[in-house]
């Protein structure tokens, strides 16, 4: 089949600045493209040709960043091309436009975040959405449950891919060892335990709640330390209120806190090499976060909030545990200072993610079932 993959208005593919959707469709689409002519689409970057052949894949882009322009331009490259099937990314509101101009095509959605609440899309565009697409494909359960809460008429449609990871970049080998230890030594972590949190620095990714924990963890562990890994937005370094309040609270710390700011997509993994347990202290109902596929492929054990689908790939005791009441930097404390405190446990937890990860979390699993939903 000719298939058209559309991204975000956000951030381009392949992810040069990042994004959870970008990953996604890069580390699913080149195996796609080996039984089907793909060409993505997403938005320009100034690092990346307006078009491009990248070994089976084509890569189109056209200007984006807010909704109205990208729809618009979408609609525009549609014009005198037509595709068998069109899988849209994470817009609901693109679908309307685009079955306009692709009226025969065959027509995916595939969801990463709730966007049917009504602040995000109007009732009547949603239900068009519903109509139009053959299946909208979920990111987790929770995804699932919020839209048919909204819209029951979605039921029937909606189908979990749980997304992935790639196994061989995030694998424990004697490369990842090394690095590992520069990182240590460089940031004086040696002889310290390692609480990691990668994500984007937002009151919703609960950073600072994190922060405000480690005066509890300090009464256990003197000598653990947090490593705060992502900076404002994806690809900015900015100083937002909330980015200088958490290096507020960091500074005044009982134990140390490093700050990496922004990491390149293409050196993240290296962080989860370098930590000991990974915390995700998400204040918000997160769709599921990728940060677990990627904690649990590096031998990471895992601390995750009871929030929206995050809970779904954790077996508590197995890979990780959960903190039910997330917005309680006290609670968060007790937990991530019990599972310090038993350093066996944790090993025995970060195999098991790993083992985890490599029967079900593997993109070769997702490219699979990606392939049953287009036929």
């Amino acid at each position: 089949m000719k298939i058209l993959m559309i991204c975000t208005e956000k951030l381009p593919v392949p992810p040069v600045r990042g994004g959870a959707i970008q990953t996604y469709i890069a580390g699913v689409a080149p195996e796609l493209a080996k039984q089907h002519d793909i060409t993505i689409l997403g938005i320009t970057d100034p690092g990346l040709p307006d078009s491009e052949r990248v070994g089976n894949l084509q890569f189109e882009r056209v200007p984006g960043k807010l909704f109205h322009i990208y729809a618009e331009h979408v609609v525009r490259f549609l014009q005198g091309r037509r595709y068998d099937l069109i899988h849209v990314f994470n817009r609901p509101r693109l679908i309307g436009p685009v079955r306009q101009a692709a009226p025969q095509a065959r027509l995916v959605l595939s969801m990463h975040n709730d966007m049917f609440t009504p602040d995000k899309i109007a009732p009547e565009d949603a239900e068009l959405c519903i109509r139009e697409v053959e299946r909208i494909v979920t990111v987790s359960d929770y995804v699932g449950r919020a839209i048919s809460t909204l819209y029951p008429s979605a039921q029937p449609k909606l189908r979990t891919i749980y997304s992935g990871v790639d196994l061989n970049r995030y694998a424990v080998n004697a490369e990842a060892q090394s690095i590992r230890q520069q990182l240590r030594t460089q940031h004086g972590l040696d002889g310290k335990k390692a609480i990691l949190f990668v994500g984007r620095l937002s009151p919703k990714k609960g950073a600072d709640i994190l922060v405000r924990a480690m005066q509890h963890v300090a009464k256990r562990h003197p000598d653990a330390a947090l490593v705060i890994v992502g900076g404002k937005w994806f690809s900015d370094d900015g100083i937002s209120d909330y980015v200088a309040y958490v290096r507020a609270l960091a500074g005044r710390s009982k134990i140390p806190v490093i700050t990496t700011g922004y990491v390149p997509a293409d050196q993240v993994h290296h962080w989860f090499w370098a930590g000991d347990l990974f915390v995700c202290p998400s204040q918000w109902e997160e769709p599921l976060a990728r940060v677990h596929y990627e904690a649990m492929a590096a031998s990471l054990p895992i601390l995750t909030t009871a929030r929206g689908g995050n809970p779904e790939v954790i077996v508590p005791g197995q890979n990780g545990q959960l903190v039910e009441r997330p917005e309680d930097p006290a609670l968060f404390g007790e937990q991530i200072s019990a599972m310090l405190s038993n350093p066996g446990k944790m090993r025995a937890m970060g195999q098991y993610g790993r083992r985890i990860a490599e029967q079900r979390f593997g993109f070769s699993r997702v490219i699979r079932e990606i392939l049953e939903v287009w036929r």
